[in-house]
């Protein structure tokens, strides 16, 4: 079965939370190599501030989505407790867009 369309915030909201998850894991592997391996720095250096970006972009991008999209109060509050466990973003916006908060709304027929 096929999910619906996003709207243009809800692509948003998938982009982020891609970028998010991915600096995430860029940071992870940068760890690894500083801590576990003691080979260099430079991954963290340069992952740390990537996912810096990544997740003041993401919790915009939870805010904007969120009023847009008319998402109940719990979806607020899981989708910004997601940016804090490694890699979570993730399946939170493939559980997001199954559930349909990230697609396009009907819109309402004008009053006459």
């Amino acid at each position: 079965m096929r999910s619906p369309p996003l709207s243009p915030t809800g692509r948003l909201f998938a982009a982020a939370a891609l970028f998010e998850g991915l600096t995430w894991a860029g940071l992870l592997i940068g760890m690894v190599l500083k801590y576990g391996t003691g080979t260099t720095e430079l991954v963290v250096w340069l992952f740390g501030r990537l996912h810096g970006a990544a997740f003041l972009l993401y919790v915009a991008a939870c805010l904007v989505t969120a009023v847009r999209q008319r998402w109940p109060w719990w979806a607020w509050i899981v989708s910004l407790l997601a940016a804090m466990p490694p890699l979570v973003t993730v399946p939170l916006e493939l559980w997001f867009r199954h559930l349909g908060l990230l697609s396009v709304r009907p819109s309402r027929p004008a009053r006459a």
